[in-house]
Order: C-alpha cells, then sequence, then structure tokens
C-alpha cells in the first residue's frame, strides 16, 4: 500500500475550491491527532486554517500548505473527472495534485514515518493549513500568523510545499519570491463630442506620453538572485463605444512584482512623480499583494538541498521566481523559508498531474529533512 498516494488520492476528492476546505483539515488534523499532536482548528470568516504541533521544546520546523484548489474550468475538458484521482500511466490526475494535495498528503505520511522509527526529538514539528490560498489570502495565514504571534509562537524553519520542481523533482527550490504591489489609475478628463475637442479633455490623448514612460520603468535588483522589477501593464481601457464621443477618463491596472531591494513606497513614489511631471488628473488605488522575502540563512537551504541530493542524486538550483506564496506571511516574522514540492508544469491547467512515483520521493525527502532539522539521530 503507498501511503502517500492513498491519503492524496481521499484528498483530491473533496472539492475543496477555494476557500471551501471541504474537509480536508479534519482528515489531516485526525491523523496528526492519533500520533499526538495537538491539533487547533482556526476559522477566521469563512476560511478554515490549521494549526498542528508536536513536541514540547526547542526550535519549531514547520510544514506550510493550503487545502483549497483554483476551479476546475470546463469539465469536458479534462480526460476524467478532476475530482477523482486516476491514474493514467505514470501519472496521477485531478484538481489538486501538484497544487498542492500530493505535496500535503506527503507532509502527513514523513511525519508518521519519521515518529514511528523513534528519533529524539530536539526541536517540535508543526503543520499550518489554509483553505485560503487561492483566493484573496485574507483570512488565512496571514490571520494565524497574527495570531501565533500573540500566543508568542516564533517559526523557525517553514517548508512550503508549493510545486517547485521543473524537470524533474528535486530540480529546483524556491528560496525567496518577489513581492507584488498593484495599482488601478482612474484618468479624469472631460467627454464630449469629437467635433469639438477644444470643449472636451481626452484623457487617452493626455496619457500617451506619461504611458509609454510608466510602461519602460525598471527597479534594478542588487541581491543577485531576482529578475530586475519591471512595471507591468495588464488592462487598459476608455471609451463610450461611440465613435463620436470624446471619453470622460481612462482606466489603467497595473502591477510590479519587484525584489527586496526595491521597496513598495519607492514604487509607488516612482509612478506617482510620473503622474504629476505631466499634470494628470487622476486618483490611483494601491494594493499590496505581497512582500518580498529571501532566506538567507543557510540551515533550511542546505537540509533541503542536502535532502533532495540523498534521496534523488541531484543538486537542486535555488531559484526566486515564479509568483507569490503563502510564505510571504511567514517570512517577515524571521523564520527560514524553503519551497519546495512537486512538479508545476500543469498547475491551474485542465488535466493537472503529478507523477506517481514523486509522491514517494517527496516522502522520503520530507522525512531526511525532518531528521536533519529536529532529531538528534
Amino acid at each position: 500500500m503507498n501511503n502517500t498516494l492513498d491519503l492524496a488520492k481521499l484528498l483530491i476528492s473533496k472539492k475543496s475550491v477555494t476557500p471551501d476546505d471541504a474537509g480536508c483539515q479534519e482528515i489531516i488534523a485526525s491523523r496528526l491527532k492519533k500520533i499526538g499532536f495537538h491539533i487547533e482548528h482556526l476559522k477566521f470568516g469563512e476560511v478554515d486554517n490549521l494549526w498542528a504541533t508536536y513536541g514540547d521544546s526547542g526550535p519549531i520546523f514547520v510544514f506550510l500548505g493550503h487545502t483549497d484548489v483554483v476551479p476546475t474550468g470546463p469539465i469536458d475538458e479534462w480526460d476524467s473527472d478532476p475530482f477523482i484521482a486516476t491514474e493514467k500511466g505514470p501519472f496521477m490526475v485531478g484538481r489538486g495534485t501538484a497544487d498542492m494535495k500530493s505535496s500535503v498528503a506527503a507532509f502527513v505520511t514523513s511525519i508518521e514515518d519519521f515518529l514511528k522509527e523513534n528519533h529524539s526529538l530536539i526541536g517540535r514539528i508543526g503543520v499550518l493549513l489554509t483553505s485560503d490560498e487561492e483566493g484573496p489570502a485574507i483570512n488565512g495565514i496571514s490571520k494565524v500568523v497574527d495570531y501565533l504571534e500573540k500566543k508568542g509562537e516564533k517559526i523557525s524553519w517553514c517548508l512550503v510545499g508549493e510545486p517547485t520542481s521543473d524537470n524533474r523533482l528535486g530540480d529546483v527550490i524556491k528560496i525567496g519570491r518577489r513581492g507584488s504591489i498593484s495599482a488601478r489609475i482612474n484618468v479624469i478628463g472631460t467627454q464630449g463630442h469629437v467635433a469639438y475637442p477644444d470643449k472636451a479633455n481626452n484623457p487617452i490623448h493626455s496619457f500617451s506620453v506619461p504611458l509609454v514612460e510608466l510602461s519602460n520603468l525598471k527597479w534594478k535588483d542588487q541581491t543577485g538572485e531576482f529578475q530586475d522589477s519591471v512595471l507591468q501593464i495588464s488592462n487598459l481601457n476608455s471609451g463610450t463605444g461611440a465613435t463620436n464621443v470624446i471619453p470622460g477618463n481612462l482606466l489603467l491596472d497595473l502591477n510590479v512584482r519587484h525584489s527586496p531591494s526595491t521597496s513598495a513606497e519607492e514604487i509607488k513614489s516612482d509612478i506617482e512623480s510620473i503622474l504629476k511631471k505631466y499634470h494628470i488628473n487622476y486618483e490611483i488605488d494601491w494594493v499590496i499583494g505581497g512582500k518580498p522575502f529571501l532566506t538567507t540563512e543557510l540551515d533550511l537551504i542546505n537540509a533541503v538541498k542536502d535532502s533532495i541530493n540523498e534521496v534523488k542524486g541531484i543538486e537542486p538550483v535555488c531559484s526566486t521566481d515564479g509568483g507569490t506564496s503563502d510564505g510571504r506571511f511567514i517570512a517577515p516574522t524571521g523564520a527560514q523559508v524553503v519551497e519546495f514540492g512537486p512538479g508545476n508544469a500543469s498547475i491551474h491547467k485542465v488535466n493537472e498531474s503529478v507523477r506517481t512515483e514523486d509522491l514517494e520521493g517527496l516522502n522520503a525527502i520530507y522525512k531526511t529533512i525532518l531528521i536533519k532539522l529536529v532529531s538528534e539521530s
């Protein structure tokens, strides 16, 4: 019996489309409780969160993950029911197989196997799960971190089970992520008839020059671990639909994914200085999607790299690319954060899948990390 595979299949059968946990955390909590974990279910709004801990003293190593998944998309485009994990050749297909129910299953089974081998602990083990990672992430890990800080709980090491591998299990791990800052700019003009432009103010015309300058903005990375940060425009809308009407406003959405070298305040200042330089009449709404982080301490990085090398015989590449993850809420507390999980080629796609053999690989690597960080042996 493949313990990790069986648990992953059970979790995939739960239709936990964000923010619905659909009972996944109860399944995990039940298994962890049987092996001596202290269980806390933390519900904020409609979001389920699980905080489970084992051990009495010492630094705590935490597996961080999420039980929610993105919607399936068109069901008729799937080769099989997305909520029935289906083995097809070397792959297991189903929504959440890669992102990230296979990792969550391996969290649990690696801990079970680790404790079964009677290792003497020199620290503690934690499991932290949310059903709000794929959604707005307001009532998930962010709220749990506030709760833990009030309790005086400090995470030392955090392994996030996000799918990081590219071509084979363990070839890439993430040691940091870029921050995300978005803005919606409303450029205000004056609507009028195209035949009387002197009686109107066309925001498309007035914004054409600053638009070019905004689109060329770049912020240099100084860490050597990230791409330079650039501004990306995702939406640009104006007009009434009529060809004889000068529009009264223009709406623009932009986003910057930035390294720790550049602060959100610096990005805000640079963008608004361009708008003011051209005397644009505007309103702007800012949203901070996440702060950047970079793990530079080597304890966790080396434990993950060495464990992958011992189990799979490869040397992983340390990367910082990709979007945001819940690691962005843990890193500011001072914890070392590394992300490692299965292949990411199919995440959020129709027929999402993982290599079936990788589930036991995850189990073995996660268990080896536990041995290196919280065990005397």
